[in-house]
């Protein structure tokens, strides 16, 4: 089975692929797999699974007071991509973010994921701790996704943190990395996300999978100048169907990402949920037809509270 990132690179026509949520912690996997075998008619070239931080909350004791425990809301994400690896016969690509973890972790998760065959990752920084206004790095862990991306690879060439030689069961770690055709939110300016972004591919990384947009000249702006600046890779737009009257505010205030004024006027006339759904296929199947037709590597999909969507614009796209 070649890697994703080889697979990307190769010519073929615009793939299908998709992201799922590991279940809330206590929750069945079985919505993933209800999620994953309504889109299976499309032949997704592979699943991404994605990586959550630990997070503190707090519990009511019942007598006025409440206790402090950190916990995984989702976790599971190797024994998912191992799961859907072994159901599915198609590649997975499970996340591994810096957030909440230290590189000892990390190398300790990159262990477990060859010994399962696993070998195609995303790599991200992740997202900062809730309440927090600025990322702060586990205690030994990484401030940036650039310093992940080294890890990996000096990990691929044999060489473990306690300075020990790694035996590799022959097959090296591929990974791809985040891109904002609209910026990450902490960067000065576009020029700078894509230096950041170029670092990273320098780092190793194979292929750049971007943050959900809307408006896709914003995508192919992004990607002349990423070219322009002498990113070469393959670089695969995502995308994700609106489907509720809440997304109005959330997706701008969670991704700081715009909606352009068409969608958004036709958003704003929406009275119920089901409206957001339609508008969302009839813009989402817009939006894959001009892609496809721009002939980029793969469609990637995300999924949460979507499959529905994803499976009507898939049908009309594919």
């Amino acid at each position: 089975m070649s890697s994703v990132a080889e697979f990307l690179s190769a010519e073929h026509t615009t793939a299908f692929s998709i992201e799922v949520l590991p279940p809330v912690r206590g929750k069945s996997i079985e919505q993933v797999f209800k999620t994953i075998d309504r889109l299976m008619p499309f032949n997704p070239a592979y699943i991404n699974i994605t990586t959550h931080r630990t997070e503190v909350v707090y519990r009511d004791m019942g007598d006025g007071m409440f206790q402090r425990f950190t916990e995984h809301t989702h976790p599971g994400t190797v024994a998912i991509a191992a799961a859907l690896k072994e159901r599915y016969h198609i590649p997975t690509v499970p996340h591994m973010i810096c957030s909440g973890y230290s590189r000892t972790e990390l190398e300790n998760e990159l262990i477990d994921l060859e010994y399962l065959g696993i070998t195609d990752l995303l790599v991200l920084r992740g997202d900062r701790a809730r309440g927090d206004n600025r990322f702060i790095p586990a205690e030994g862990g990484h401030s940036h996704a650039v310093e992940l991306c080294r890890q990996v690879e000096e990990f691929n060439d044999g060489r473990m943190l306690n300075g020990k030689e790694h035996e590799s069961l022959g097959q090296r770690f591929t990974f791809g990395v985040a891109g904002y055709p609209e910026k990450h939110e902490e960067a000065m300016n576009i020029e700078s996300d894509i230096a950041y972004l170029k670092a990273k591919v320098e780092a190793g990384a194979k292929y750049v999978v971007t943050q959900m947009f809307f408006d896709n000249s914003r995508y192919f702006s992004f990607v002349e100048r990423c070219r322009e600046a002498g990113i070469t890779v393959p670089i695969i737009p995502g995308i994700k169907p609106l489907t509720s009257l809440t997304q109005q505010s959330l997706l701008p205030k969670t991704f700081h990402i715009d909606l352009p004024e068409d969608l958004a006027r036709e958003f704003r006339r929406c009275k119920s949920n089901d409206d957001v759904k339609a508008l969302g296929v009839e813009w989402g199947i817009a939006q894959a037809r001009e892609l496809k037709a721009a002939n980029v590597a793969s469609i990637h999909f995300y999924s949460m509270n979507a499959a529905a969507s994803i499976e009507a614009i898939a049908k009309a796209v594919y």
